[in-house]
């Protein structure tokens, strides 16, 4: 069965992917650019109401203006009624970008190295030595940008993991010594279901 057809329209169509797959990684180093300067916002803010912060898990009344920086306490404190599985879901929100850039960019990278590939080896086979060094400048180009956009993000996902669990804990123990409104509704339901039985 001759199937050169199919490999010939598949090496066409693998081409066409090389301009979307180059406007993705450029998109996508311009929000790892734009992640690091609110990560570093955000990590001033933590630094300067870490003060404030501690105060609330004291059971001081702070304002939220006073708290920039710590997303769910603030949550925590504008909409009380929130259970901790609807914060849980808005942590995973909040990191929802960052992880699916880890993960996009080392793929995008080796779309983007494997495509200029074949025009290279047939260069190659070709002798022409300026066709395979502008190919392999690209493929190599391409995979060093989605390798340093997958560093760059993960790196940023870990920390901002680590400040959103920390804040989901403190908040959990907040809850346990004050008196929760979500948890005043339960305890109701409980008591009028006892008294029904």
């Amino acid at each position: 069965m001759n199937l050169a057809w199919l490999e010939q329209l598949m090496y066409q169509l693998s081409g066409w992917f090389m301009a979307p797959i180059l406007i993705a990684i450029a998109v996508l180093f311009l929000y790892c650019i734009y992640a690091v300067g609110s990560f570093s916002a955000q990590s001033w803010q933590r630094s300067k109401n870490f003060t404030n912060y501690q105060n609330v898990l004291k059971n001081k009344d702070i304002p939220v203006s006073q708290l920039a920086g710590y997303s769910l306490l603030i949550q925590e404190k504008i909409q009380p009624q929130l259970t901790m599985e609807q914060l849980d879901v808005m942590a995973l929100k909040q990191l929802e970008l960052l992880r699916i850039t880890t993960r996009v960019a080392p793929m995008l990278g080796l779309i983007g190295t494997m495509i200029p590939m074949a025009p290279a080896l047939k260069s190659l086979s070709d002798g022409n030595v300026q066709g395979i060094s502008e190919n392999l400048i690209i493929a190599f180009s391409v995979v060093i940008f989605g390798m340093v956009i997958a560093s760059i993000s993960f790196w940023l996902a870990t920390v901002h993991k680590r400040w959103l669990a920390t804040e989901l804990v403190d908040i959990a123990q907040l809850r346990s010594v004050v008196p929760h409104p979500q948890q005043d509704n339960n305890d109701l339901v409980e008591e009028l279901t006892r008294e029904a039985a």
